[in-house]
């Protein structure tokens, strides 16, 4: 009777984004940026969103974040340098990173630590919630009700 229970339990959550998962979206273009923060923001994350790394340190400053979700490529501090300043508070942070450029990433970077991943651009709105549910909790947990759907793909 138990497995029923925990399977049924399953069922019911597994629409659900994580509880109160916060997530910091920073990207330096407009569009990418809103688009990824509508796509968690529907799903059921609590998304706040900056357009470049000295806003996300201000932003991060005044909050506390469970995930950071970031272009790897922006002006003035790129994506990894910027997790490694925002991990040095918090070393639980999750980092997905954005990239059109993963030969660049990988090249900089020689492997991803256990709380990070990579989605190669472009993308689509499942994509998203995937990557990002199974870095945040080991497991897909995916909204796929009809107010999550949302145009494809991203570049």
């Amino acid at each position: 009777m138990a497995f029923f229970k925990t399977y049924a339990t399953r069922l019911m959550n597994a629409g659900a984004a994580p509880s109160r998962c916060r997530v910091l979206v920073v990207d330096d273009e407009d569009a990418v940026r809103r688009y990824v923060a509508h796509v968690l923001t529907a799903a059921g994350y609590d998304v706040s969103a900056a357009s470049n790394a000295t806003e996300a340190l201000e932003s991060f400053r005044d909050n506390s974040f469970d995930a950071l979700v970031t272009d790897v490529m922006m002006p003035g501090m790129t994506g990894d340098e910027l997790a490694r300043q925002l991990r040095q508070s918090e070393r639980g942070l999750k980092v997905l990173y954005l990239t059109g450029y993963s030969d660049r990433l990988f090249k900089e970077k020689v492997a991803l630590w256990a709380d990070e991943a990579f989605l190669e651009k472009p993308f689509t709105s499942n994509g998203l919630r995937e990557a990002l549910s199974l870095l945040v909790s080991g497991r897909l947990e995916i909204n796929t009700s009809k107010s999550a759907a949302e145009p494809e793909p991203t570049s």
